[in-house]
């Protein structure tokens, strides 16, 4: 694996220009992200910095543009909250915060390293669209307090719905004036504008000026605008100083469930996000290395204050559309919001937060699927329920919980009906019907059999749920005198299958039925093997052709042929089985 993305100097414009264009869209998402996680704008700018550059510097796909998003926000959300109220002091909590963003990082590193990228996102899209849907609900609901000029009120989701009556009655207009207003630009603004410059900084920038300068003119309308207008405050204009892991005891489970949820969101979020790439560039991502570029801005972004981040959709879409390529643009985009957090994070002092609210806000919005919404029960009752029940777990309960429950749901139903029609292609049958297709020979020596020859097909796949329509077909089994088992159509053969067919022929052998097996081969054959399977067939009783099967079968009937003692069963596992393979 290459240690470093693919960079060269073929696209310098392109690629230049991309990361321009992303690091002007980033700067506001960043100070917002920054401010609704609870570290604070500069923790917002500094892990725009610190993953982008690390991540598009290690990562696997070259265009993807990483900075904290929206669903890692609401985590980091969470993560900050629960433990500056469980550690011993504020400050303390803090750190613990920055050390679940390094111990998430070395979780996505380690998914890399163990070559998982390509299972990260193997879960279905129900599932997928109600968590994003719930993260979208619940950043919305948390920017309520600070949409109308109050400060959090606590207790995450709940807390902010049960303070809803209390926020109300101490709305502060001008700063939900600001609010309203900067989603109505971001909203509003038409497309051909969007495209020269993005709306959340036109939104920020009109905001702040609008607090700054229109508001003090109307002090009857708006007594508290200019006092009590929150604003970020000064941001450090120096580089962040170091971080070193810090931990409670107590604290230490809830770390690493935090850590572990917040590692593997970014994982989804970054790699669905490089889907999304490729299908613009035409290109195809490495999954690992990507989780491992992740990884180590996550753990460069916590071990000098920064919040968590992963691959952002709309930062890549426009660094792709304003031709950027490789790396270079990524790199770009960090070394440009670098020059402004060290030489302009004094102008970020006067930024309402309102404004930075109403931008949050508004990705909150923007990351619930309505399309799905709005089509799911359309398309699948049943995918419909598991996504708004995922929605409901991820805004109530818990993320992890959500997922699991979800995954779990959606499998066993999916499971359910691969079952089902895997089942169908289980089929017993004693004269030649249109059950199972057959030639000319296979048809001639069924109808000689007169209904005492039986013919066992299993085709496809064997997963564990068609082992009840094995034990079904078989438990049906009329009078026979041999029967037929034909595999030549399974490609892969399950434990509980296996076990459910060894039990078939070992009844029948038990009933003093004669037993042929055909086409058994490559990974059916090796779990036969080992199930000892054949050691109940003799080993002329094994077939690649299926004609030649039936044939002796009818022979065997109609000779008076015996079967064969237990003490010749004993010893056909010892006969070499590749050799008793007939023709």
């Amino acid at each position: 694996m290459q240690l470093t993305n693919k960079i060269h100097f073929r696209n310098l414009r392109g690629d230049i220009f991309g990361g321009v264009t992303a690091a002007v869209i980033a700067l506001p998402m960043a100070l917002a992200f920054g401010v609704a996680s609870g570290a604070g704008a500069a923790a917002g700018l500094w892990g725009a910095v610190l993953v982008g550059f690390f991540a598009a510097l290690f990562g696997g796909t070259p265009t993807l543009i990483s900075e904290p998003t929206g669903p890692m926000t609401v985590i980091m959300t969470a993560v900050i909250a629960n433990l500056t109220a469980t550690a011993s002091d504020i400050e303390t909590g803090m750190a613990m915060a920055f050390t679940v963003v390094m111990m998430a990082g070395i979780f996505q590193i380690i998914f890399g390293l163990l070559r998982l990228g390509k299972y990260i996102t193997m879960m279905p899209y129900t599932v997928i669209s109600g968590f994003m849907s719930g993260i979208g609900i619940i950043l919305v609901i948390l920017q309520l307090a600070p949409f109308l000029g109050q400060s959090s009120p606590g207790g995450g989701v709940l807390g902010t719905l049960q303070a809803i009556p209390e926020l109300l009655r101490n709305i502060q207009p001008a700063e939900t004036l600001l609010a309203a207003i900067t989603v109505a630009i971001i909203w509003f603004m038409p497309s051909k504008f969007k495209r020269i410059v993005p709306p959340q900084l036109i939104a920020l920038v009109a905001g702040t000026v609008l607090s700054l300068v229109l508001l003090p003119l109307f002090p009857d309308l708006f007594p508290d605008n200019n006092v009590g207008i929150r604003r970020i405050g000064e941001i450090a204009a120096t580089l962040p100083k170091m971080q070193l892991p810090t931990f409670e005891v107590s604290q230490l489970r809830l770390m690493f469930v935090d850590a572990a949820v917040l590692g593997m969101l970014g994982c989804i979020d970054a790699l669905l996000t490089s889907v999304v790439a490729d299908s613009l560039t035409r290109t195809e991502h490495n999954s690992n290395k990507e989780l491992i570029g992740q990884g180590l801005g996550n753990l460069m972004s916590g071990l000098f204050g920064g919040i968590a981040g992963a691959g952002a959709t709309m930062g890549t879409v426009v660094n792709i559309q304003a031709g950027g390529r490789t790396a270079l643009s990524g790199l770009t985009r960090a070394f440009v919001l670098l020059i402004v957090i060290l030489g302009a994070a004094k102008l970020a002092a006067t930024i309402p937060l309102a404004v930075l609210a109403g931008i949050a806000l508004k990705v909150g919005i923007d990351i619930i699927d309505w399309d799905f919404l709005k089509r799911a029960h359309k398309i699948s009752l049943k995918g419909a329920l598991i996504m708004y029940g995922v929605i409901l777990l991820t805004v109530l309960v818990d993320l992890i919980v959500a997922v699991g429950v979800g995954v779990f749901v959606a499998n066993i139903l999916t499971i359910d009906r691969m079952s089902q029609l895997r089942s169908e292609s289980v089929q017993a049958i004693t004269d030649a019907d249109d059950a199972i297709h057959l030639n000319a020979d296979e048809k001639r020596w069924l109808d000689e059999g007169n209904g005492r020859v039986l013919l066992f097909q299993l085709s496809g796949p064997m997963i564990f749920g068609v082992a009840k329509a094995i034990s079904r077909e078989h438990n049906a089994i009329g009078e026979c005198g041999a029967i037929v088992f034909d595999i030549s159509d399974v490609p892969h053969m399950g434990v509980t299958a296996s076990l459910a067919l060894e039990n078939a022929i070992e009844e029948a052998v038990e009933n003093g039925r004669h037993v042929f097996l055909v086409g058994a081969a490559g990974q059916t054959k090796r779990r036969l093997e080992k199930l000892k399977v054949f050691n109940f067939i003799p080993p002329q009783n094994l077939y690649m052709n299926r004609a030649e099967a039936l044939k002796d079968a009818v022979t065997a009937i109609f000779s008076g042929a015996n079967e064969p003692s237990n003490e010749q069963i004993s010893d056909f596992g010892s006969s070499d089985f590749g050799a008793s393979l007939n023709n």
